[in-house]
């Protein structure tokens, strides 16, 4: 129950302009990046951005705000942790 009562307190906007500019605040790292994918830790899980000529142009780590511009053609959460996971037979044979 604290998990669920730590997240209503967190603060987190994501902005979508005419699907060329996001503006997301409550982020804590951005993760990777390319013209297509965008991964970023925010305080609510890990958000994917993906789309056409992403860029990001802004990142303050201090104030938790990032600016990605381009094609928007999705914006996922995920609880998930980021990086590819590890398969059954491969944890075996490690």
């Amino acid at each position: 129950m604290q998990m669920a009562d730590a997240q209503v307190n967190v603060l987190q906007n994501v902005i979508l302009e005419n699907r060329k500019k996001l503006t997301m605040t409550g982020i804590k790292d951005v993760l990777s990046f390319d013209d297509e994918v965008v991964v970023v830790d925010s305080e609510l899980g890990l958000i994917n951005i993906k789309g056409i000529d992403l860029k990001v142009n802004k990142i303050s780590v201090e104030s938790g705000d990032v600016v990605v511009e381009g094609n928007v053609r999705a914006i996922e959460y995920s609880d998930k942790e980021f990086g590819p996971k590890q398969g059954f037979m491969s944890r075996i044979f490690k």
